[in-house]
């Protein structure tokens, strides 16, 4: 009966992923145009059956040459999304000391992740997707096998977070009208995997099948009179030994409070059961998706992208462009009128009128002569200048950007600087997505860390500059609900400007202290800000003391801890001295009983140092007594 159930419930996923296919296919069908479009093969379009094709020549001479906007216009939205700081930084919700060291444990944990799992290259992809086809989609889970073996033969591990880029083409939401990712009532994560692959992750044998996915091919394409040029096209191949993997993600609903997760791989069922993670506010479950968009669609699940709105417009232009290089070749080669029976029309039309060619022409009749075809109309050029304009005013992208060259017509600094902010302010909405995606992420990072980091464990964590820490923690220093997201977007903030920033706060003062000068700490923050990436290494005495005495404050947690004789004893005891007030320590006694007795050892090694100088003076000042004496 069991196998029954099993195979029905098959079946049903099977048949609504089907359905699913087809309700999205429009919407796919205009993703391989604009990835088409991107590559330079810009003939190609949707034929009445559904399907992508390219149109042909009409005619042996017709020119169809690719002058392609599109790809320079995508490049440079996508240097402009590239300096978008991807970091998420957490803030505590109260200047509690907890609170303080659980938001700077929990902005660590979320870079260590992400360099483990190199989210910087996944976004720039992921970046990618979204300027194509509209939207990109990342996948937190987490993985059992990664992490640190806990047993000796290996095969337990301590479990880390999975970040994987989904491209559009693998995600089928139940509903493609309905735009928010938290109100689809169930999301399909579909892939194709080998036999093999799905064996190492489940643990089951399933039979391949044959499988159509899309490559790109090489195509005869574009050309004109007496040549032809190959440009890559998106087809579609057979891949055999295929096995499509389909996980249903369903929405917690009261007859199922956590949800469900059904995976289907072929025809055998994998997993049938509650939503694994615990990723949503308030300890709810919810799909381990992270959206991030172009341009937002007010009816499409999936968005909407710059490149499917200038698609007409480079049609129009390489229309225009063609058309004008037909009328030269007129021009150039020439048009010739020949009386019937007069002269060899096949020698004619073969070779043409070379320099120094002997035309012979029968007795009686008109010799060949060169129709006048007139001169190019001024209406090529205008349209052209019209369509370049447009190309502007749709993209979001100017002169200043794409062709790194001032307009002609603009002379001004301050009219170039306008510009500038124009585009940046076209491509906010875009940079805006990301950040949003960015810190959907995070937080499920620090949420699936709530739920599977039960046990102490320790993470090896490398800081920006290259220093490298080793982390103790758990799941009860993480939390995660009362902690506001911030991420910085560096399109207008560039490097200069942050640098021009700097200098007018030195001069007017606002960065020193109350003697007037600069403290060590905030002259390593200005290095930083400035870029000097060489200096910003450099780390003084005091910030390495104050470090130590921080280590020592989580070793007082468990355990006595000794002071030694080279502490920096003033900077050392302000640092227990705020442990020793915490809530923390006012809730633990024995911890407030250790932490008193370091703080007893460090007042007592800083009286002995003094003492030891006064000392040493007193015998300096005899010595220099004995001198005199002697003189």
């Amino acid at each position: 009966m069991a196998n029954d159930d099993e195979a029905r419930l098959v079946a049903e996923i099977r048949q609504d992923f089907a359905k699913r296919q087809e309700a999205r296919r429009p919407i796919e069908l205009n993703w391989r145009l604009n990835m088409d479009f991107v590559a330079g093969n810009q003939f190609s379009q949707i034929s009445p059956a559904g399907d992508i094709e390219e149109e042909g020549k009409q005619y042996f001479w017709q020119q169809r040459e690719v002058f392609n906007h599109v790809a320079p216009i995508l490049e440079t939205r996508l240097a402009k999304l590239s300096r978008v700081k991807a970091r998420a930084t957490v803030r505590p919700a109260t200047p509690d000391d907890d609170d303080v060291a659980s938001a700077s444990l929990a902005t660590k944990l979320i870079d260590a992740v992400c360099k483990e799992n190199d989210f910087s290259a996944q976004l720039s992809l992921a970046n990618c997707w979204s300027e194509i086809t509209g939207s990109a989609f990342f996948k937190v889970t987490w993985d059992p096998l990664k992490g640190k073996a806990i047993d000796g033969k290996g095969k337990v591990h301590e479990g880390e977070v999975s970040i994987a880029l989904c491209p559009p083409f693998e995600i089928f939401p139940a509903d493609i009208a309905v735009t928010d990712i938290e109100a689809q009532t169930s999301i399909i994560h579909a892939k194709v995997l080998s036999e093999a692959e799905v064996e190492h992750m489940w643990g089951k044998r399933v039979k391949g099948e044959e499988v159509s996915i899309f490559s790109f091919g090489g195509t005869e394409s574009i050309g004109g009179i007496g040549y032809n040029a190959m440009l890559p096209k998106l087809i579609r191949e057979k891949k055999k030994d295929g096995v499509i993997v389909i996980e249903r993600y369903e929405k917690p609903t009261k007859a199922r409070p956590n949800g469900r997760l059904s995976i289907v791989a072929g025809d055998a069922l994998i997993f049938d059961g509650d939503m694994p993670y615990i990723n949503g506010e308030d300890g709810a479950r919810t799909y381990p998706f992270a959206r991030q968009t172009s341009l937002d669609s007010l009816n499409n699940f999936f968005g909407s992208c710059v490149v499917e709105r200038i698609i007409p417009v480079q049609r129009a232009y390489n229309a225009v462009k063609n058309r004008k290089h037909e009328y030269m070749n007129r021009l150039a080669v020439g048009v010739l009128a020949v009386e019937d029976g007069s002269v060899d029309t096949d020698a004619l039309e073969e070779e043409g009128l070379p320099p120094g060619k002997i035309l012979v022409y029968r007795q009686g009749s008109n010799p060949p002569i060169m129709m006048n075809t007139g001169s190019i109309p001024a209406e090529f050029a205008r349209e052209e200048e019209r369509l370049l304009n447009e190309f502007v005013m749709i993209s979001g992208v100017s002169e200043v950007t794409t062709y790194s060259q001032v307009p002609a017509n603009v002379s001004s600094g301050v009219a170039i600087s306008l510009l500038l902010e124009q585009d940046d302010t076209r491509i906010s909405l875009t940079a805006d997505s990301l950040r949003d995606c960015v810190r959907r992420v995070s937080k499920q990072i620090l949420r699936l860390y709530r739920q599977f980091a039960r046990t102490t464990r320790v993470k090896r964590i490398t800081g920006e500059n290259g220093e490298v820490e080793i982390a103790s923690f758990s799941a009860r220093n993480i939390d995660s609900e009362d902690i506001v997201f911030d991420t910085v977007s560096e399109i207008e903030d560039t490097l200069s400007a942050r640098r021009a920033m700097v200098y007018d706060l030195l001069k007017l003062g606002l960065l020193a202290g109350e003697d007037g000068k600069l403290s060590t700490e905030t002259k390593t923050k200005v290095f930083e800000i400035l870029g000097f990436g060489n200096w910003e290494d450099a780390r003084s005495s005091d910030e390495l003391h104050v470090k130590k005495a921080r280590r020592e404050n989580l070793q007082l947690e468990s355990g006595d801890v000794d002071a030694d004789v080279y502490d920096d004893h003033t900077l050392h005891i302000a640092e227990h001295i705020k442990l020793c007030v915490s809530t923390k320590c006012e809730k633990d006694k024995a911890m407030h009983d250790r932490v008193t007795r370091h703080i007893a050892q460090h007042r007592q090694l800083e009286g002995l140092g003094a003492s030891e100088d006064a000392m040493r003076q007193r015998f300096e000042e005899e010595e220099d007594g004995r001198e005199g004496l002697q003189i």
